[in-house]
């Protein structure tokens, strides 16, 4: 099956902070594919898979970097597919840095840009859902699941805390 979403990462480091991104995406059943690429030390070599990612189907670009996290933006420039970044902590700005370099994309270049860290790689799977729920129906029936499911578990949460708090 073609992979409908690319995860990027500029260093095999981010690997552990991208794993609720992989979770995610397997579990609406989104064929995906993950390349460990670089802004600055494999620039031609992003640039292409950037340039030909939508002719190999891929219709979402994640891309997780840190320290100065030029990669969203350099894959941005180079295709027309969304690209979503995620800024992952390191030292010495703990993720500020990387959050700021996305976040401060030129006009005419967009990068949406999610919380940092294992979160963000959550999230940043789950707007890729959304992007193509859009033209597939069936995903958007199980992105309304996956929605109505997180409601009622903190409605459970909310309705065992109100039972403890009442006490005996």
């Amino acid at each position: 099956m073609t992979s409908k979403v690319a995860i990027i990462m500029g260093s095999k480091s981010d690997l552990p902070s991208l794993k609720g991104a992989f979770e995610t995406l397997r579990s609406f059943d989104i064929p995906f594919e993950a390349r460990v690429l670089s802004a600055h030390r494999t620039p031609d070599a992003a640039a292409d898979y950037a340039k030909t990612a939508e002719e190999r189907g891929i219709r979402v670009l994640i891309c997780a970097a840190g320290m100065a996290a030029h990669l969203a933006g350099v894959i941005a420039a180079h295709t027309i597919l969304p690209v979503i970044g995620i800024p992952i902590a390191s030292e010495p700005f703990n993720g500020l840095d990387a959050l700021l370099a996305m976040v401060q994309m030129p006009p005419g270049i967009p990068v949406s840009t999610v919380t940092a860290g294992p979160a963000g790689a959550k999230n940043a799977a789950l707007s890729a859902v959304a992007i193509l729920a859009l033209s597939d129906p069936v995903l958007s029936r199980k992105l309304k699941e996956f929605r109505a499911e997180q409601t009622r578990k903190v409605e459970e949460a909310d309705a065992a805390l109100q039972k403890e708090l009442a006490g005996p």
